[in-house]
């Protein structure tokens, strides 16, 4: 059965507050039309602070999409290697151990994927498989999760590496006034963060069921429109509204799997924002603290896209003693608009094994 080990998470060393985010869009977004409404809304997103791989000087100068890419790989190769070594040390697991590398990012573009870097210069074997993901934003944190389990199914003895590498601050546009742009500066952050997918033993969640769901028509809801200047971000007002169709989702996947998603242990939920968190804990009848992980994320780092879930999964490491067979959810939302939603149950390598023999036994009886 496939587990989901503690991930490892970095934040890089660059640090922004509300108070100098608001500042810089005062500054820079002076003459905007939309700007009163921009700092109310980044106010009341919650985000204390933000990471960020460059200083905020260096950040607002804009040095095209070249050298901006050039710096995505530049960093990436530099930070992206630790976070690996400590989340294989955190599944007890070495780079041979690992079948396949699943790598997400959606804030820079190289081909060959930084897997093949990866392969190269960290001991994988030359047979690892690689599964690059670029294009499900902050979704995609989730479906990598779901792909390594679905990885795991078809090859129970298998590891499979999670990395997501967000650089969120690489697509800053300085010319860009309207609201979602205006909105997203002051909302994302960047960071690391991997984990390990222990198609056997391991402690953590165990995966037994995941889902993706499509809201019809809303492909243009949050997109790229990409340029000579590179990734300009787009967001649709009726976003933060997107809970009321996909919260009926999450219930009929804990449901087919004989739970009730309104009363689960944990929950592990990517925070676009915080109405998003707000609407899901209405929607779902879920106790608001239920999403503290969630949250604290979205707090201290901002949304980090992909590696949002892999960073409250880490918080929830830290904080809970969850009880062998304590049951919850992971679920990621990001462009489509698509859903990614996972449904497992806490385990240790006792309990794992247990299951296992228990496997055996069913087939060959």
């Amino acid at each position: 059965m496939a587990t989901i080990c503690r991930p490892a998470i970095a934040v890089p060393e660059n640090v922004i507050t509300m108070e100098e985010t608001l500042d810089m869009a005062q500054r820079v977004h002076a003459g905007s039309p939309q700007l009163p409404l921009a700092l109310r809304l980044i106010t009341n997103t919650g985000v204390q602070k933000r990471h960020i791989i460059q200083p905020l000087e260096q950040t607002l100068a804009h040095p095209g999409f070249e050298i901006r890419n050039q710096i995505y790989e530049r960093e990436a190769k530099r930070r992206v290697p630790p976070v690996i070594q400590q989340a294989l040390a955190n599944a007890e697991v070495t780079a041979r151990d690992i079948d396949a590398i699943i790598y997400v990012s959606c804030t820079g573009f190289m081909m060959p994927s930084l897997t093949a870097w990866l392969i190269n210069t960290m001991g994988f074997r030359s047979t690892t498989r690689q599964i690059p993901i670029a294009q499900l934003g902050c979704a995609a944190g989730a479906a990598a999760i779901n792909r390594a389990h679905d990885f795991c199914v078809a090859h129970p003895q298998a590891n499979v590496l999670v990395v997501a590498c967000e650089f969120c601050s690489l697509c800053y546009q300085p010319t860009d006034g309207d609201i979602g742009s205006l909105l997203s500066d002051g909302l994302f952050g960047d960071a690391v963060g991997a984990t390990v997918v222990r198609g056997q033993g391991g402690t953590g969640v165990r995966l037994e069921r995941n889902a993706a769901y499509l809201i019809p028509d809303t492909e243009d809801w949050i997109s790229y429109d990409v340029k000579d200047t590179g990734f300009h971000f787009r967001l649709d007002k009726r976003v933060p509204g997107t809970m009321e169709p996909l919260a009926p989702v999450l219930r009929d996947v804990a449901r087919g799997h004989g739970w009730d998603a309104g009363n689960l242990d944990f929950y592990i939920i990517h925070a676009g924002g915080p109405r998003i968190l707000d609407d899901l804990s209405k929607y779902l009848g879920v106790a608001p603290e239920e999403f503290r992980f969630s949250r604290a994320t979205l707090t201290e780092y901002g949304n980090i896209a992909s590696a949002v879930v892999l960073d409250s999964l880490g918080r929830m490491f830290d904080e809970l003693r969850l009880d062998d067979g304590a049951q919850g959810m992971i679920a990621g939302f990001g462009p489509g608009i698509t859903a990614e939603i996972a449904v497992g149950s806490w385990a240790t390598p006792d309990t794992n094994a247990a299951l296992e023999r228990s496997l055996e036994a069913v087939v060959s009886a």
